[in-house]
């Protein structure tokens, strides 16, 4: 009896313990730069919108004519999701997290039977507040291990409450630079769920 009731406490109190990270983490203190910014990206949650390449490499086959739409599909107090439709193409999914003091941007890439593309989830790590429109992400050091000739990449985020959302990302020391604008003043409608949702 004293044995399972100490299991029982033990549990109880590994319980509280792992309730309490979570709540220090979902109340991280950011930069009010980086507040505004998440708090804009949330107030998204649930719609799409249409965009367009505004710079790509000169042999880019892979969203030249193609229907772009993004899907902020998913959003909590540490973790939105936004699923990048290319096409038919649903196998693209833009993770931004709260970790630490930082915001962070991960690519999560899947097949079509939802399992993970050998090449997924790489991204950066803010390392500074950013402004309140626009967030920058360094390649993190798992990303430069995975991909080394990622190790230079910067991706950005500019978000303009009203006007667009852009993603771009630029290769340090190359002219590789990359950047779909997506209008926010018109919602499209919603795409099917991206592979592995």
């Amino acid at each position: 009896m004293t044995g399972k009731f100490l299991l029982f406490i033990t549990s109880a109190i590994f319980l509280q313990l792992a309730c309490t990270s979570s709540k220090q983490i979902s109340s991280l203190s950011l930069h009010t730069n980086q507040q505004v910014f998440w708090k804009e990206l949330n107030s998204l949650c649930g719609q799409s919108f249409a965009g367009k390449v505004i710079s790509a490499p000169a042999n880019d086959t892979v969203f030249k004519n193609k229907t772009l739409i993004m899907h902020v599909r998913s959003c909590n107090d540490t973790v939105i999701r936004v699923p990048f439709m290319v096409g038919d193409d649903r196998s693209r999914t833009w993770i931004f997290s709260i970790t630490e003091n930082a915001l962070q941007l991960k690519h999560d890439h899947r097949h079509k039977d939802g399992t993970p593309d050998a090449i997924t989830m790489y991204g950066g790590t803010g390392g500074n507040s950013g402004s309140a429109v626009m967030q920058m992400f360094p390649a993190d050091e798992s990303t430069a291990k995975m991909l080394p000739l990622a190790a230079m990449n910067v991706w950005w985020i500019e978000l303009v409450p009203g006007s667009h959302f852009s993603y771009n990302l630029r290769r340090i020391g190359t002219d590789r630079l990359f950047t779909i604008r997506f209008d926010l003043k018109q919602t499209v409608s919603n795409p099917e769920a991206s592979w592995g949702w």
